[in-house]
């Protein structure tokens, strides 16, 4: 019984809540660039490129030969480089999309822990330490006044 009472408790704190609602998220977000990427930025560097196909891109290492009545067909061995470039350009935006997330949620917390703007509520615990901090500090001047008397 205690250690579903232990899973309880790590499922209701928000741990697991916050691993779900982050792999739903991340796969919404996996589709959201896949249909980017091929259907928004491929075409188009297709087209520069004479109507390549990314996707379909390979360097055949031995061509297929077909069945004979004296022998098996061989299939064809190559390598998909293609796909690799298609799946590097997925990279790099989710790469500069999880950047420019990141970038902008790190400006809205460091204006929400500034506890001299006014603008933004601070939140408690920076309220907390702040005041400690300040605490602290005059505690060291009249320290520091104490022992030059």
């Amino acid at each position: 019984m205690g250690l579903f009472k232990e899973f309880k408790e790590f499922a209701v704190k928000g741990n697991m809540i916050d691993m779900a609602v982050g792999i739903i998220i991340g796969t919404a977000f996996n589709r959201v660039v896949d249909v980017l990427v091929k259907q928004v930025v491929m075409p188009p560097l297709s087209m520069l490129t004479g109507r390549i196909k990314y996707g379909e891109r390979k360097y055949v290492l031995q061509e297929a030969i077909p069945a004979t009545p004296t022998s098996e067909a061989i299939e064809e061995v190559s390598i998909g480089y293609g796909l690799l470039i298609e799946v590097f350009i997925d990279f790099l935006i989710i790469g500069f999309t999880v950047f420019l997330v990141v970038k902008f949620m790190n400006r809205f917390r460091k204006k929400a822990e500034d506890p001299k703007d006014k603008t933004v509520s601070t939140p408690k615990d920076i309220e907390l330490l702040t005041s400690l901090n300040n605490l602290m500090q005059e505690q060291n001047e009249i320290l520091k006044k104490n022992s030059s008397l």
